[in-house]
């Protein structure tokens, strides 16, 4: 079984499912999550699937694969997320900090 095969199996993108963006194959876990937990949070493979245990440790290694093809493509997508958030918040400031 060719390696794309593998990939092919544990992640999937679907149009309309998450905006399309790549997911473990058959949940709303996308590889930007893994991504996050793991590269960002300092998570293992291990503790990922057992956090998750509906997502197998294949699944997380085949999404940290499909990352590291795909790196320039994920990480300006979590820049894009992190830029929407800093908008947010000053948009729509926090009522508890007003109120403290």
């Amino acid at each position: 079984m060719a390696i794309a095969d593998v990939l092919v199996q544990h992640i999937a993108t679907t149009p309309g499912v998450l905006g399309g963006k790549p997911r473990i194959a058959g949940h709303r876990i996308r590889v930007m999550d893994i991504v996050v937990w793991h590269e960002k949070r300092g998570l293992s493979p291990d503790e990922i699937a057992e956090l998750y245990p509906s997502i197998t440790l294949a699944d997380v290694h085949a999404a940290l694969a499909y990352y590291f093809d795909h790196w320039e493509e994920i990480e300006a997508e979590l820049q894009r997320e992190t830029d929407l958030v800093a908008d947010m918040k000053t948009r729509y400031p926090s009522k508890l900090v007003e109120f403290l």
